[in-house]
């Protein structure tokens, strides 16, 4: 498996693309000017408390405020509202929390109007960024993430992330984290921990250390509602959370972002350094590693798959609807049965990938094609579990229903990525059609079926715009045909066909149903 990043940069965002095996897995896209991300904290102000929702608006900048529940509180909120006050007022030269006296725990059951109380000043962190009408959801919780461990003021455990397996390696880790731990802090060891040395874990803590040393002693200077700690950019956060000896190739088109990336990689992985190369082309980066051709193809409301397998995903307001169709391919399996397996495979791959791609969060319903042994089913349900073992937001699969659907709820913490994959239609002024791409990959799949049953000579009739392009340079598509199939396909532009219109015939000049 080979993991590569793509970053491209202009003049209002950067694009940051994942690709798996050269498969397109994650997009993501950080907005200039944009101040409310996941893992940022901030000083702020309670507006109101609700009693009614156990609940408080709070004041962090945004044209909505946002939403704090008593359950995101923390046990220890008491402590950190007298640590904050405390520090606004520049009473604290030591940030260590070790001599910090620790007020009682909150009740788990208590009420928010007992706890927190307007104006109060608070720091709270986003567990989800403003989506649609609402304001971020916040939490006074706070957690700072390094590369092996995550760091947590005002709380006094060690935990173990459940993903390492060995009991031998988690007591071990628990051990070592133990003995460097500071006094007033908790520490959660991250999945990436197995494996390394007490140095790395220390040169880890020290610099999450620094980060919270930093962040208060901007508190007794900072004008409330401001963002005090800002996370880390998204290429670095990416690498932090998922970067491992998998990752083959890092490019950036950007001169500033590839000396901040290959810098960051230098401190969590030297010996992977080489691998972060500056692009310069005049050949665009996502349309040399074939990013676009996959984003054209990948979010539309229907997504194709090999052997004509699709998928339908629909968006309600409630929840995510994704249908899988077997489409018209040739039957080669024993059964109906091992059909049904087949593309359900396929469409669970699929999955996966689209739930991370597009980011989608709540509830997911999948309807899969209906199997009726049990063994198949199970199987289905595992082969899912492994595809989405890499997707780092939380999810929960259940297993299959009697009537072949399975429900997913994955957590959202920021807008899902939508992305228009309908064009102008040019022979329309106010018309839409499908990107030029896809119907040249619908034409591709359509050829390859009419090629299995054994047609000699074939001609493909189409929009004179389509046909110039499937004949135009050295390999055109058409000589990629002749290449992989060996077969000439003849192409004749036709003026009155509609955009997406074309034919393909045979050689008694009857037409070729697919």
């Amino acid at each position: 498996m080979n993991k590569e990043l793509i970053v491209r940069s202009s003049s209002d965002a950067v694009d940051f693309a994942l690709l798996k095996d050269g498969r397109l897995i994650e997009l993501h896209k950080e907005t200039e000017g944009f101040d409310f991300s996941v893992g940022d904290i901030f000083l702020a102000k309670i507006r109101k408390a609700l009693p009614g929702l156990n609940a408080a608006f709070v004041n962090v900048g945004y044209e909505k405020d946002g939403f704090l529940h008593y359950h995101d509180l923390g046990p220890n909120v008491k402590t950190m509202l007298k640590f904050v006050k405390k520090a606004t007022a520049n009473q604290l030269k030591n940030f260590s929390l070790r001599d910090f006296p620790f007020e009682e725990e909150i009740d788990k059951n208590g009420s928010i109007a007992d706890t927190l109380s307007s104006n109060q000043s608070l720091l709270v962190q986003v567990v989800k960024e403003p989506i649609s009408t609402k304001g971020p959801r916040l939490s006074s919780e706070l957690s700072l993430a390094g590369r092996y461990i995550v760091l947590v003021p005002f709380s006094d455990r060690v935990s173990v992330s459940q993903k390492i397996e060995s009991k031998e390696e988690k007591s071990r880790l628990k051990r070592l984290v133990k003995s460097i731990k500071p006094k007033g802090f908790s520490v959660i060891i991250r999945t990436v921990a197995e494996g390394k040395k007490v140095a790395d874990i220390d040169r880890d803590l020290q610099n999450l250390m620094k980060r919270w040393e930093n962040m208060c002693k901007k508190l007794s200077k900072a004008h409330q509602p401001s963002k005090v700690l800002g996370e880390l950019s998204k290429a670095s956060s990416i690498l932090r959370d998922m970067f491992n000896d998998s990752f083959t190739s890092i490019s950036i088109d950007d001169d500033v972002i590839f000396t901040q990336i290959k810098d960051y990689v230098g401190k969590i992985s030297p010996d992977k350094e080489s691998i972060v190369s500056h692009y310069n082309s005049n050949v665009p980066i996502f349309e040399k590693y074939g990013i676009e051709r996959q984003i054209k193809t990948s979010f539309g409301k229907t997504v194709t798959m090999k052997k004509g397998a699709y998928l339908v995903i629909e968006h309600t307001e409630a929840m995510h609807v994704i249908d899988v169709n077997s489409g018209n391919r040739s039957n080669k399996a024993k059964n109906q049965e091992d059909t049904a397996l087949e593309v359900n495979m396929i469409s669970a791959t699929e999955i996966a990938r689209q739930l991370r791609l597009r980011d989608m969060g709540g509830i997911i319903v999948v309807d899969f094609i209906d199997m009726n042994n049990p063994d198949n089913r199970r199987k289905l349900y595992e082969h899912l579990k492994d595809e989405m073992s890499d997707d780092r937001a939380k999810h929960k699969i259940l297993p299959p229903s009697k009537f072949g659907l399975i429900q997913i709820t994955r957590q959202r913490v920021r807008p899902e990525m939508n992305i228009k994959t309908r064009e102008a239609d040019p022979n329309k002024g106010d018309g839409e059609i499908e990107a030029p791409i896809v119907i040249i990959n619908k034409i591709n799949a359509d050829l390859q079926k009419i090629l299995k049953k054994g047609d000699k000579k074939i001609t493909l009739t189409a929009h004179p715009f389509i046909a110039a392009y499937l004949m135009k340079g050295f390999p055109s598509p058409r000589s990629k045909w002749f290449f992989d199939f060996k077969k000439w396909v003849k192409i004749q532009p036709r003026d009155a066909y509609n955009y997406l219109e074309y034919h393909f015939y045979d050689q008694n000049g009857s037409i070729i149903k697919v």
